[in-house]
């Protein structure tokens, strides 16, 4: 549960030019934040809405986390 909750409070801090990774792995720089959608840039120029609830992570985080474990 605490994950989860961790998890909203980082969907809910999203801002404008954060790097996030999707739940189906796809990677992008946020351009607009709304009630419940986020628009991704996933390649210049190229930008798609999907569902807050889709964001998995935080792209630094997850990079950071990933180098630790090396």
């Amino acid at each position: 549960m605490i994950q989860k909750k961790e998890l909203q409070k980082q969907r809910d801090a999203l801002t404008k030019g954060d790097k996030v990774i999707t739940a189906g792995g796809i990677y992008g720089k946020v351009k607009d934040v709304k009630e419940t959608t986020i628009t991704l840039e996933i390649a210049d120029n190229v930008r798609i809405t999907i569902d807050k609830n889709s964001v998995y992570a935080n792209a630094v985080d997850s990079n950071s986390a990933a180098e630790a474990k090396a």
